[in-house]
C-alpha cells in the first residue's frame, strides 16, 4: 500500500511532463514558418513592365530627358475623312445609247480629257445628218446668191430677189451653225465628223479631271438613259475633307484659315498639314455641338475616305506642355506606351497619353513627368526584349 501511494506521485508527473512536452511541440510547430513559405517571402516579386538591357543592347537606344516648356495651347477633337465634294465628278449618260469601249475600272486613276468609254446612240447619227443638211443647204443657198447677184449687177435679177437670196444665204449659216454646235456639246468635232466616212453614231465621253475611280455603275455594251444616274464617279483625292464636332463653348477659339494637325490612326507617325476651310451655322441641339470642315493636304493618296482622324486646332495661347518624338511611342491595340529609365540599365513601360504637336513630334498630356528620361529612339527593341524576358524558360 505504501508503495503503491509513492507510486502515483511519480506517474503523474511523468504525464504532467508528456503533456508539457506535448503543447511545446504543438507551440513550435504553429510558430515556425515552413521552409517554402520562408522562401517565398524571401524572393522579390518581379514586375512585369520591367526589362533590363545588357550594355550592347544600350548602344542602340537613345534616351531624352523630358521637360516643360511653353507650347502652343491645341484644341483636339476627332473625325472621320471624306472626300472633297469640289474635286469630285460624277459622270452622266449625255444621251441614251449603248456603251462601248468602256476603259477604266474601280481604283484607276485617270487624268483630264482621258477617254473614258463611248456610247453609241441614234440621236447622235441624227445630229450628224443634221450637219450634212445644213452644209447642203449653205453650199445651195451660197452659189444661189452670187448668182442672184451676178444677175442683179447685169441688171438682169431685181433687188428684191438679191435680197432674198441674202436672207436665205444668213439662215442656212445659222442652222450650220446650229447644227455644228449641238455636235460640240457632245465632244465632238464637226471638221472631222464630216471628214469621216459614213455617218458617225459614236459620242466619246471624256474624264473632266484627273482622279481615282470610285464608283463605277456600268458595264460594257449596256444601254443606258441620259438621266441623273452616275456612270463613274471620279475623285481627286490630292485635298480631302474632314468633318469635326466642336462643342459650342470651345467656338470662340475656332476660326476659318486656322491652321490644323491631323494624325491618323493608319499612320500614327505622320502628320498632315490642314486648315478651317467652313463652319456651319447651325448648333445641333442634342449634343451641342457644330460641325467644322476641314481642308487635309493628302500627298501620296495616304488618307482615304472614312479612315477615323485625330486633329489637334493650334490656337493662340500658350501654355507649358511636354513633347517627345513620335517614334518614342508604341501602340499596342487601343493604347501607346513608351518607356522610361528606372536605373541606368532597367526601364519601365508605362501607357501614354498623346495628341499631335508638330512634325514628329507628340504633346504628352499623361504619363510623363519632367524629369524622366523616355526612350525616344529604339521603343520597339526595348519592347522586343521585354517580350523575351517575360517567357517561359
Amino acid at each position: 500500500m505504501i508503495d503503491r501511494w509513492k507510486a502515483a506521485p511519480v506517474a503523474c508527473a511523468a504525464v504532467l511532463a508528456l503533456g508539457l512536452s506535448g503543447c511545446q511541440t504543438k507551440s513550435e510547430a504553429h510558430s515556425e514558418p515552413k521552409p517554402e513559405t520562408a522562401k517565398a517571402a524571401a524572393a522579390p516579386q518581379s514586375s512585369s513592365q520591367l526589362v533590363e538591357l545588357d550594355p550592347a543592347m544600350l548602344k542602340n537606344v537613345t534616351l531624352e530627358r523630358a521637360r516643360k516648356q511653353d507650347l502652343p495651347r491645341v484644341l483636339t477633337a476627332t473625325g472621320k475623312i471624306q472626300i472633297n465634294e469640289d474635286q469630285t465628278a460624277r459622270v452622266l449618260a449625255p444621251l441614251p445609247g449603248q456603251v462601248v469601249d468602256l476603259r477604266p475600272r474601280v481604283g484607276d486613276m485617270v487624268s483630264r480629257d482621258e477617254l473614258l468609254f463611248s456610247i453609241r446612240s441614234r440621236e447622235v447619227a441624227g445630229l450628224v445628218t443634221d450637219l450634212l443638211q445644213a452644209q447642203r443647204e449653205h453650199d445651195l443657198a451660197e452659189k444661189t446668191y452670187n448668182m442672184t447677184k451676178d444677175l442683179f449687177e447685169h441688171q438682169a435679177a431685181a433687188r428684191i430677189s438679191l435680197q432674198q437670196a441674202e436672207g436665205d444665204l444668213a439662215k442656212a449659216k445659222s442652222s450650220e451653225a446650229r447644227a455644228e454646235e449641238a455636235l460640240r456639246v457632245y465632244g465632238l468635232d464637226p471638221k472631222r465628223v464630216t471628214e469621216t466616212t459614213g455617218i458617225q453614231s459614236v459620242v466619246p465621253v471624256r474624264s473632266p479631271l484627273e482622279g481615282i475611280v470610285m464608283e463605277r455603275a456600268v458595264t460594257p455594251g449596256q444601254f443606258v438613259q441620259a438621266d441623273n444616274t452616275p456612270l463613274l464617279s471620279i475623285v481627286d483625292l490630292s485635298t480631302v475633307w474632314v468633318l469635326l464636332d466642336i462643342f459650342e463653348r470651345d467656338l470662340h477659339a475656332v476660326h476659318v484659315g486656322q491652321r490644323v494637325i491631323v494624325t491618323a490612326n493608319a499612320y500614327p507617325d505622320r502628320r498632315f498639314t490642314a486648315r478651317v476651310d467652313h463652319i456651319t451655322e447651325r448648333v445641333d441641339p442634342d449634343t451641342r455641338t457644330l460641325k467644322v470642315r476641314l481642308l487635309v493636304s493628302n500627298p501620296g493618296y495616304l488618307l482615304k475616305p472614312e479612315m477615323f482622324i485625330t486633329a489637334s486646332l493650334v490656337l493662340s495661347e500658350s501654355e507649358p506642355g511636354i513633347t517627345l518624338p513620335a517614334k518614342a511611342l508604341f501602340t499596342e491595340g487601343d493604347q501607346s506606351y513608351a518607356f522610361v529609365a528606372v536605373d541606368d540599365r532597367h526601364f519601365e513601360r508605362r501607357a501614354i497619353t498623346a495628341t499631335a504637336d508638330g512634325e514628329g513630334r507628340l504633346r504628352v498630356t499623361a504619363g510623363i513627368q519632367p524629369g524622366d528620361r523616355v526612350v525616344a529612339d529604339g521603343a520597339l527593341l526595348v519592347r522586343l526584349r521585354q517580350l523575351q524576358q517575360q517567357q517561359p524558360e
